[in-house]
């Protein structure tokens, strides 16, 4: 007997730094994310945090395992995606990948370049991982708190306009495609996305 109960959203975060993961400072990438996405996310979910060194085979199981044993649904990762020797996070995202989804880095240079030049150093990426029952949606996001907030919110004017858009507003979206919970998002932070024949009927108010 199959349940019509829709799984609960997963999210790891990922946060990928030699320094913090040794202790020589206190990481900032995964309680950056967590706020962000507390404030954005309406729908139950619960998080799966990992604070892991620069090293490549180290990030390739870690999203693995977020993915096929910790049935993430999405995975967020922060940090190792310049254009150092020990920056490697993009190269590990694609290994563990099994179609790339090259648009969310493009638009996340493009949210940065409005602040420095030096955003088209930047090498974020983002993958779909497929296993044959599950799937998830693994994003590479800026080191920076600030930048963080910027690529997934996107940029608005002083009169409240948009600027550019954020990546997240497509996240939910992609959640449905590949087969994960609905997701839906306060719009006064991001407002998410969806053709209106994959729009669902507003919950009723408690």
């Amino acid at each position: 007997m199959t349940s019509n109960v829709e799984p609960v959203l997963v999210i790891g975060v990922v946060s990928v730094s030699d320094r913090a993961s040794g202790g020589v400072y206190q990481d900032q990438g995964i309680p950056a994310l967590q706020d962000w996405l507390a404030r954005t996310i309406t729908t139950p979910y619960r998080v799966e945090t990992r604070l892991i060194a620069d090293e490549r085979a180290q990030i390739e199981a870690t999203l693995v395992e977020l993915v096929d044993t910790a049935r993430c649904h999405l995975v967020l990762t922060t940090g190792g995606t310049g254009p150092a020797r020990r920056d490697v996070t993009p190269e590990a995202t694609i290994a563990v990948g099994t179609k790339e989804m090259p648009g969310f880095g493009e638009q996340m240079r493009q949210i940065s370049l409005h602040f420095v030049p030096t955003a088209i150093l930047s090498r974020q990426t983002a993958v779909i991982r497929e296993t044959p029952d599950h799937a998830a949606l693994v994003m590479n996001l800026p080191g920076q708190p600030k930048a963080i907030a910027e690529t997934l919110g996107g940029l608005k004017d002083a009169d409240g306009n948009t600027v550019a858009g954020g990546i997240f507003a497509a996240v939910p979206y992609c959640i449905d495609l590949i087969g994960g919970p609905y997701m839906e998002t306060d719009p006064a932070v991001c407002k998410a996305f969806r053709p209106k024949s994959a729009l669902r009927p507003a919950a009723p108010a408690a």
